[in-house]
């Protein structure tokens, strides 16, 4: 293994772990210009068709991460505003409380958006609250197996090289 791939997996390797760690920057798209980086460096086909069964893979991933949460949430009734208060929330919980701040601040900000919106229902705010931290683990979960299936073929790329 040259010392390109090393550091390509390696990269790979932080994309995804930014993909489970908020905190990190990172995600699909390092690994997608990881593999990219990859098939330059190659200058040969197979590593361009690596590359481009990847892209797909982090593609579908990409659209498929907006497309099946935002529909949950949407067919939950929970409006946009929520989801902006809790996105906020978590961009200060990230600043205020390190590494895990987004995982504080979208709740408590999708809680009390919800409570002020079923007009103090703690129980109605809950539901809510819980239906939004599920489509973010789903937002994760999307993201992690679409970079999984690229790295996955870019591995099949080295053996093949």
């Amino acid at each position: 293994m040259s010392l390109v791939e090393v550091l390509v997996a390696l990269v790979i390797a932080f994309g995804i772990a930014g993909i489970i760690v908020p905190v990190l920057p990172g995600g699909a798209l390092l690994v997608a210009g990881a593999i990219l980086g990859w098939a330059i460096w190659l200058g040969e086909s197979t590593g361009w068709v690596i590359f481009g069964i990847s892209a797909v893979f982090i593609a579908i991933g990409l659209i498929t991460k907006y497309a099946i949460p935002g529909k949950r949430l949407k067919d939950s009734g929970m409006p946009l505003s929520t989801q902006i208060v809790g996105a906020i929330l978590a961009i200060i919980g990230f600043f205020v409380i390190p590494v895990v701040g987004v995982f504080v601040g979208f709740p408590i900000g999708v809680f009390l958006a919800e409570l002020r919106r079923h007009g103090g229902d703690v129980g109605e705010a809950w539901t809510s609250t819980w239906t939004a931290l599920k489509a973010m683990g789903l937002f994760i979960l999307i993201d992690a197996i679409a970079a999984t299936l690229a790295t996955i073929t870019w591995v099949v790329g080295l053996i093949l090289t």
